[in-house]
């Protein structure tokens, strides 16, 4: 998988490499798609979910750039796949949820697989998770069509945000880095994401 659909593919971060070597991605998915699970595509994880393509869990990674010591906020726990790998490239991940069942799945395969640096948070994601930010990196996995204010509030001076934006069926991978004076974004390509609900998401609450 990480020869042909990755390294492939352009992807250069030895460290997002490594992680994507190590971490065991038929764990995260439902057992009769274990088969599948390192085939290049996204697979259901059930309630609507869906486990991402690993290309562009490893896109949205090394996007990030990060280091050790950062603080990671990612929005959108499911499966717990791309959590995982965060976690092997940085110091902490806080991870938000929305839906109970995928969470508590997810953390009894963090708990399985030795993964000590995830908190987790059942609740509105477009919220973020305030208590601990600011953040260095902060990862959305579900399409929106803006920026949520409370995840830029809480990025780090300095820090990126990747997230698809768009319509509801096709978005644009962007980047978006805080400087002094505002935010500057990049588009790295299209995209096809679940919908990102809450607040701030496309079914305003």
């Amino acid at each position: 998988m990480v020869e042909r659909q990755i390294v492939h593919r352009g992807i250069r971060d030895e460290r997002v490499i490594c992680a994507l070597r190590e971490v065991p991605r038929h764990k995260f998915v439902p057992q009769d798609l274990e088969s599948d699970s390192y085939e290049d595509c996204p697979l259901s994880i059930g309630q609507g979910q869906t486990i991402s393509q690993p290309y562009i869990v490893a896109l949205m990674t090394e996007s990030l750039r990060l280091n050790a010591e950062d603080k990671v906020l990612e929005i959108g726990t499911g499966s717990g796949y791309q959590t995982a790998i965060l976690a092997r490239l940085s110091a902490h991940v806080y991870t938000v949820e929305r839906i109970e069942v995928l969470l508590a799945r997810a953390k009894e395969i963090f708990k399985d697989l030795g993964i000590i640096n995830i908190s987790t948070k059942l609740g509105d994601g477009t919220l973020g998770w305030e208590e601990f930010s600011p953040y260095q990196a902060i990862i959305v996995t579900a399409a929106s069509d803006n920026v949520p204010p409370p995840l830029v509030k809480q990025l780090s001076e300095g820090g990126k945000l990747v997230l698809p934006l768009g319509g509801s069926f096709s978005q644009v991978l962007t980047l978006i880095e805080k400087k002094e004076d505002g935010l500057k974004e990049e588009q790295i390509c299209g995209c096809a994401f679940v919908p990102l609900l809450g607040k701030y998401g496309y079914h305003r609450e």
